[in-house]
């Protein structure tokens, strides 16, 4: 085999090794138990609805946001539209984004934020019942505790800190001095599961991706180099 032949063959290697690399990079950091940036984390008490545009139980209209009621769309009297995270209730924790605006009167009585009625269902246990658009099989149960998590803040007007009544207008005005990120985080915590299991944050997920693209690697360069005596 000619040099400039085994030269190829080295740089086709290499791609391909560098691909590898950039395959299990990708796999690690999409992986739901990677770090996550923790912007503010809190507790209130948090209710639910459904607004499709249907008339039907006090629906009042299309989401703010535009977009399409969901699951995982929630309201806030404060919060930017279009701001995410997460809540735990019971153990279990489900994502959700800002789609909407409310509470507006409960929201005075420390009601700050409104699930979609098929999260609220899940954390309690309960059915969805889009007929009625109410949550059977808890016992007409309306408000529960929960904790938030908030992980990204909206680009839009709204409060950047603990949630506030609808009735302050927060919700209109930008905020561009946000809460501090909570000092115990450390800026990043391990991602729980959906579950709510939490991680342990051994990192087993990407040390074994390493050690199987570490492996290629080292074949890659014993292919090479038995090309290269060739």
């Amino acid at each position: 085999m000619s040099a400039r032949s085994g030269l190829r063959t080295l740089a086709l290697l290499t791609a391909s090794t560098v691909g590898a690399l950039t395959i299990a990079g990708t796999a690690a950091h999409a992986d739901p138990n990677t770090e996550e940036k923790v912007l503010l984390k809190g507790s209130t008490t948090a209710s639910y609805f459904w607004d499709d545009a249907s008339g039907r139980a006090g629906d009042t209209g299309l989401p703010a946001s535009g977009k399409p009621m969901q699951k995982g769309l929630a309201a806030s009297p404060s919060w930017p539209l279009m701001t995410e995270g997460y809540v735990i209730h019971d153990g279990k924790k489900l994502p959700f984004f800002v789609g909407d605006r409310g509470p507006g009167v409960p929201s005075n009585n420390g009601v700050m934020l409104d699930l979609d009625g098929k999260t609220f269902a899940e954390l309690t246990g309960g059915t969805f019942n889009m007929d009625t658009l109410g949550v059977d099989g808890i016992g007409g149960q309306g408000h529960i505790k929960v904790d938030y998590v908030i992980t990204k803040w909206g680009p839009g007007p709204g409060k950047k800190n603990h949630p506030v009544p609808f009735s302050t207008g927060a919700w209109s005005e930008r905020d561009d001095n946000p809460a501090e990120p909570p000092a115990a985080a450390g800026a990043a915590v391990p991602r729980a599961r959906e579950t709510g299991e939490w991680s342990d944050g051994t990192g087993a997920v990407v040390a074994s991706a390493v050690a199987a693209v570490g492996g290629g690697v080292a074949l890659a360069s014993d292919r090479v180099r038995n090309l290269l005596k060739g």
